[in-house]
Protein backbone atom coordinates (compact mmCIF):
# COMPACT_ATOMS: atom_id res chain seq x y z
CA UNK A 1 0.00 0.00 0.00
CA UNK A 2 1.37 3.43 -0.97
CA UNK A 3 2.23 5.81 1.85
CA UNK A 4 -0.34 8.53 2.55
CA UNK A 5 1.40 11.74 1.47
CA UNK A 6 -1.42 14.05 2.52
CA UNK A 7 -0.83 16.64 5.20
CA UNK A 8 -2.55 16.37 8.56
CA UNK A 9 -4.66 19.38 7.58
CA UNK A 10 -5.83 17.64 4.41
CA UNK A 11 -6.82 14.59 6.45
CA UNK A 12 -8.64 16.80 8.94
CA UNK A 13 -10.64 18.56 6.24
CA UNK A 14 -11.52 15.18 4.70
CA UNK A 15 -13.01 14.02 8.01
CA UNK A 16 -10.36 11.34 8.50
CA UNK A 17 -8.07 10.55 11.43
CA UNK A 18 -5.34 13.16 11.79
CA UNK A 19 -2.86 14.49 14.35
CA UNK A 20 -4.18 17.75 15.83
CA UNK A 21 -0.81 18.63 17.41
CA UNK A 22 1.05 18.83 14.10
CA UNK A 23 2.89 22.17 13.75
CA UNK A 24 0.83 23.67 10.92
CA UNK A 25 -2.43 23.06 12.75
CA UNK A 26 -0.97 24.29 16.05
CA UNK A 27 0.13 27.50 14.31
CA UNK A 28 -3.28 27.99 12.70
CA UNK A 29 -5.08 27.53 16.02
CA UNK A 30 -2.71 30.02 17.62
CA UNK A 31 -3.37 32.57 14.86
CA UNK A 32 -7.10 32.12 15.41
CA UNK A 33 -6.63 32.64 19.17
CA UNK A 34 -4.98 36.02 18.51
CA UNK A 35 -7.94 37.24 16.43
CA UNK A 36 -10.43 35.78 18.91
CA UNK A 37 -8.69 37.52 21.82
CA UNK A 38 -8.92 40.83 19.98
CA UNK A 39 -12.58 40.23 19.17
CA UNK A 40 -13.46 39.30 22.75
CA UNK A 41 -11.49 41.97 24.60
CA UNK A 42 -11.71 45.13 22.51
CA UNK A 43 -14.91 46.33 24.13
CA UNK A 44 -14.66 49.74 22.50
CA UNK A 45 -14.50 48.22 19.02
CA UNK A 46 -17.32 49.41 16.79
CA UNK A 47 -19.78 47.03 15.16
CA UNK A 48 -17.94 47.66 11.91
CA UNK A 49 -14.61 46.87 13.58
CA UNK A 50 -15.94 43.58 14.93
CA UNK A 51 -17.27 42.68 11.49
CA UNK A 52 -13.80 43.27 10.04
CA UNK A 53 -12.26 40.92 12.61
CA UNK A 54 -14.89 38.28 11.83
CA UNK A 55 -14.14 38.61 8.14
CA UNK A 56 -10.48 37.84 8.88
CA UNK A 57 -11.40 34.89 11.11
CA UNK A 58 -14.32 33.14 9.41
CA UNK A 59 -14.22 31.15 6.20
CA UNK A 60 -17.18 32.97 4.73
CA UNK A 61 -19.71 35.73 5.53
CA UNK A 62 -21.56 38.53 3.78
CA UNK A 63 -19.67 41.80 4.38
CA UNK A 64 -22.77 43.75 3.37
CA UNK A 65 -24.89 42.02 6.04
CA UNK A 66 -22.43 40.41 8.46
CA UNK A 67 -23.43 38.06 11.28
CA UNK A 68 -23.40 39.47 14.80
CA UNK A 69 -21.65 37.36 17.43
CA UNK A 70 -21.67 38.55 21.02
CA UNK A 71 -18.32 38.13 22.77
CA UNK A 72 -16.98 35.92 24.15
CA UNK A 73 -16.79 33.73 21.06
CA UNK A 74 -14.52 30.69 20.70
CA UNK A 75 -13.45 28.45 17.82
CA UNK A 76 -10.48 26.32 16.75
CA UNK A 77 -9.59 27.64 13.31
CA UNK A 78 -12.37 29.95 12.11
CA UNK A 79 -11.73 29.29 8.43
CA UNK A 80 -14.09 26.30 8.47
CA UNK A 81 -17.03 28.42 9.69
CA UNK A 82 -19.41 29.91 7.12
CA UNK A 83 -22.13 32.13 8.59
CA UNK A 84 -25.01 33.58 6.60
CA UNK A 85 -26.36 37.10 6.39
CA UNK A 86 -28.42 38.42 9.27
CA UNK A 87 -27.47 35.64 11.69
CA UNK A 88 -26.92 36.25 15.39
CA UNK A 89 -25.11 34.32 18.14
CA UNK A 90 -25.42 35.21 21.82
CA UNK A 91 -22.72 35.09 24.51
CA UNK A 92 -20.44 32.07 24.83
CA UNK A 93 -20.83 30.64 21.30
CA UNK A 94 -18.26 27.84 20.85
CA UNK A 95 -17.46 26.11 17.55
CA UNK A 96 -14.96 23.27 17.22
CA UNK A 97 -14.43 23.59 13.49
CA UNK A 98 -12.13 20.72 12.54
CA UNK A 99 -14.54 20.26 9.63
CA UNK A 100 -16.78 22.70 7.82
CA UNK A 101 -19.62 24.33 9.76
CA UNK A 102 -22.31 26.02 7.65
CA UNK A 103 -24.71 28.37 9.45
CA UNK A 104 -27.49 29.69 7.25
CA UNK A 105 -29.14 33.07 6.90
CA UNK A 106 -31.15 34.71 9.71
CA UNK A 107 -30.20 32.02 12.23
CA UNK A 108 -30.67 32.87 15.92
CA UNK A 109 -28.29 31.16 18.37
CA UNK A 110 -28.85 31.38 22.11
CA UNK A 111 -26.18 31.78 24.80
CA UNK A 112 -23.61 29.06 25.46
CA UNK A 113 -24.42 27.03 22.36
CA UNK A 114 -21.71 24.51 21.44
CA UNK A 115 -21.16 23.20 17.92
CA UNK A 116 -18.82 20.20 17.71
CA UNK A 117 -17.51 19.32 14.25
CA UNK A 118 -14.68 17.45 16.01
CA UNK A 119 -14.65 14.13 17.84
CA UNK A 120 -12.40 11.27 18.99
CA UNK A 121 -12.16 7.51 18.36
CA UNK A 122 -14.18 5.36 20.78
CA UNK A 123 -11.29 2.93 21.25
CA UNK A 124 -9.01 4.23 24.01
CA UNK A 125 -6.05 2.35 22.55
CA UNK A 126 -6.44 4.47 19.40
CA UNK A 127 -7.42 7.68 21.19
CA UNK A 128 -4.27 7.89 23.38
CA UNK A 129 -4.95 11.31 24.87
CA UNK A 130 -3.01 14.18 23.26
CA UNK A 131 -0.73 11.84 21.31
CA UNK A 132 -3.45 9.97 19.40
CA UNK A 133 -5.49 10.95 16.36
CA UNK A 134 -8.88 12.61 16.17
CA UNK A 135 -11.30 13.37 13.37
CA UNK A 136 -14.34 15.44 12.52
CA UNK A 137 -17.57 15.60 10.54
CA UNK A 138 -19.28 18.64 8.97
CA UNK A 139 -22.30 20.36 10.47
CA UNK A 140 -24.98 22.31 8.60
CA UNK A 141 -27.59 24.61 10.15
CA UNK A 142 -30.33 25.78 7.80
CA UNK A 143 -31.81 29.23 7.20
CA UNK A 144 -34.22 30.79 9.72
CA UNK A 145 -33.38 28.28 12.44
CA UNK A 146 -33.62 29.17 16.14
CA UNK A 147 -31.23 27.34 18.47
CA UNK A 148 -32.01 27.75 22.17
CA UNK A 149 -29.50 28.38 24.91
CA UNK A 150 -26.96 25.72 25.98
CA UNK A 151 -27.70 23.46 22.99
CA UNK A 152 -24.99 20.99 21.96
CA UNK A 153 -24.81 20.03 18.27
CA UNK A 154 -22.78 16.88 17.61
CA UNK A 155 -20.55 16.04 14.62
CA UNK A 156 -22.15 15.24 11.28
CA UNK A 157 -25.57 16.74 12.07
CA UNK A 158 -27.68 18.61 9.51
CA UNK A 159 -30.44 20.88 10.82
CA UNK A 160 -33.09 21.81 8.27
CA UNK A 161 -34.48 25.24 7.50
CA UNK A 162 -36.98 26.90 9.85
CA UNK A 163 -36.34 24.47 12.70
CA UNK A 164 -36.35 25.20 16.45
CA UNK A 165 -33.99 23.45 18.89
CA UNK A 166 -35.18 23.64 22.51
CA UNK A 167 -32.83 25.02 25.17
CA UNK A 168 -30.45 22.49 26.68
CA UNK A 169 -30.92 19.93 23.91
CA UNK A 170 -28.20 17.59 22.65
CA UNK A 171 -28.62 17.13 18.89
CA UNK A 172 -27.15 13.80 17.81
CA UNK A 173 -29.15 13.19 14.61
CA UNK A 174 -30.35 15.22 11.64
CA UNK A 175 -33.31 17.54 12.19
CA UNK A 176 -35.93 17.84 9.45
CA UNK A 177 -37.00 21.28 8.22
CA UNK A 178 -39.95 22.91 10.00
CA UNK A 179 -39.69 20.84 13.17
CA UNK A 180 -39.28 21.60 16.87
CA UNK A 181 -36.94 19.23 18.71
CA UNK A 182 -35.86 19.13 22.34
CA UNK A 183 -34.26 16.86 24.91
CA UNK A 184 -31.16 14.69 25.35
CA UNK A 185 -31.00 13.23 22.81
CA UNK A 186 -33.17 15.73 20.93
CA UNK A 187 -36.47 14.33 19.64
CA UNK A 188 -39.30 15.78 17.58
CA UNK A 189 -41.82 17.68 19.72
CA UNK A 190 -43.99 19.11 16.96
CA UNK A 191 -44.14 19.91 13.24
CA UNK A 192 -44.35 23.51 12.08
CA UNK A 193 -46.53 24.76 9.27
CA UNK A 194 -44.62 25.37 6.08
CA UNK A 195 -45.06 28.83 4.59
CA UNK A 196 -45.85 27.50 1.14
CA UNK A 197 -48.55 25.23 2.61
CA UNK A 198 -50.03 28.12 4.58
CA UNK A 199 -50.06 30.25 1.44
CA UNK A 200 -51.77 27.51 -0.58
CA UNK A 201 -54.42 27.04 2.15
CA UNK A 202 -55.12 30.80 2.22
CA UNK A 203 -55.45 30.89 -1.57
CA UNK A 204 -57.85 27.93 -1.51
CA UNK A 205 -59.96 29.60 1.19
CA UNK A 206 -60.10 32.83 -0.79
CA UNK A 207 -61.14 30.96 -3.94
CA UNK A 208 -63.89 29.13 -2.01
CA UNK A 209 -65.32 32.44 -0.80
CA UNK A 210 -65.65 33.63 -4.41
CA UNK A 211 -67.68 30.58 -5.42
Amino acid sequence: MAADKRTEKEKMLAGELYCAFEKTLLDERQAAKVLIHRYNTQLATTIEGRAELLQQLLGGMDPADPPFIEPPFYCDYGYNIYMGAGSYANFGFTVLDACRVDIGKRVLIGPNVQVYAATHPLDGHVRKGCTGPEYGAPISIGDDTWIGGAVVICPGVTIGNNSVIGAGSVVTKDVEPYTVVAGNPAKVIRRLERHEEAGAAAAAAAAALKN
